[in-house]
């Protein structure tokens, strides 16, 4: 038997975790070029089981800050080309980015007229609330086509300093509210740390991570992770974990607060050590691609007074352990018919609850259930 076969599972002279060996050397702008690069090579939507649609919610697909009064950009999300603008009104406004005209991309060169987007091509005019083209500057008529709605408009809405977008399938009306967190815009609490990612695989791969509490130990290296008090509303869920925490001030009581609403929101508050709130905004792309954007905001005294550098720990700490889901969930196949055992967490649940968030032809959901193994 070889030294390494006799070495106990914790012993340090070696990675306790294989997704490590993948990071050990990415630092600084090699780590951030890696969250983003595109993974090569890997297998299918098909072979991965990914194609199963998006689940209908909420999704954040831009800060606030970063589209200007009479600015148009282009987006592209659920697979989907559409084109931005906010308007004189101050108001964003998101439609379908294909002209009915000729087929040019109006994220692409567009133009704000009022509260309309103009067509770089030949200048129609589209209104953002009902889809249908206002103003032809040449022309002394407009189509009937496209007087009436013509194009889809989507349901936009602002909070917590970002763009959100209602998506849904059958482009059912919004079933409920983003939740606005007061600490988002609170003067007293620091600007967003912005961290972003494109991850290679499902938003739902993704979300079921919460709920499965036996991969920390593997993929993170944590002794243990208690799964916490769940709660299970009618559109959102979460989990509050509760222990004692070691600072370099002594022992204090902490908590970790999780919650969403929806698919596409999800927030969390890390108290004890410093007061952390994070903004997870993950937004599918492809059926294979979820873009996302960690938004970080602490209290000011906290942050920038003589605790900043265990504030700093904590988000890096938070960063390093999406890192190494990443790896994991990049090459990561949907399995419909998982074999679970026993101490994998309450995955069967989280599943029949999340399936609530998917729509099919037949109007069922799209999700299978899983297995119990033995």
């Amino acid at each position: 038997m070889s030294n390494a076969e006799n070495r106990p599972a914790g012993d340090a002279r070696t990675a306790p975790v294989a997704v490590w060996s993948v990071l050990e050397k990415l630092k600084g702008q090699d780590l951030i070029d890696w969250r983003l690069a595109p993974v090569e090579g890997r297998n299918s939507i098909a072979e991965r089981n990914l194609d199963i649609g998006f689940p209908f919610g909420w999704y954040p697909v831009d800060l606030s800050a970063d589209i200007a009064v009479g600015e148009v950009k282009p987006l592209r999300y659920f697979s989907q080309d559409l084109a931005m603008w906010r308007g004189e009104d101050g108001k964003v406004r998101i439609i379908d980015a294909w002209c009915k005209h000729m087929g040019a991309h109006m994220g692409h060169g567009g133009k704000v007229s009022g509260n309309l987007l103009e067509c770089p091509f030949h200048a129609w005019r589209y209104d953002g609330e009902e889809g249908t083209v206002k103003e032809i500057p040449y022309s002394k008529s407009i189509p009937p086509q496209v007087k009436r709605k013509c194009t889809r408009t989507w349901h936009v809405t602002e909070a917590n300093r970002w763009i959100w977008v209602w998506y849904h399938p059958q482009d059912v009306a919004p079933l409920w509210e983003v939740v606005h967190l007061p600490e988002a815009t609170d003067p007293e609490w620091t600007e967003y740390d912005v961290f972003e990612w494109n991850v290679y695989g499902s938003v739902q791969n993704m979300a079921e991570n919460g709920v499965d509490v036996a991969h920390f130990k593997y993929i993170h290296g944590t002794a243990n992770v208690p799964l916490g008090d769940l709660r299970w509303g009618e559109w959102g869920r979460g989990a509050d974990v509760h222990a004692k925490m070691g600072t370099p001030w002594g022992e204090v009581d902490g908590s970790i607060c999780y919650d969403t609403m929806g698919p596409g929101q999800s927030w969390t508050r890390f108290t004890g050590i410093s007061e952390t709130l994070l903004v997870a905004c993950l937004t599918p792309v492809e059926l294979d691609h979820v873009h996302v954007r960690f938004c970080f905001t602490q209290p000011k005294s906290q942050a920038q007074g003589e605790r900043a550098g265990v504030a700093k720990a904590i988000i890096r700490d938070i960063c390093k352990q999406f890192d190494q889901d990443k790896v994991v969930w990049d090459r990561m196949k949907y399995e419909p018919n998982a074999l679970i055992c026993e101490g994998d967490g309450p995955i069967a649940q989280f599943r029949k609850f999340y399936a609530r968030y998917y729509v099919s032809e037949d109007g069922g959901d799209n999700v299978t259930p899983i297995k119990a193994a033995g």
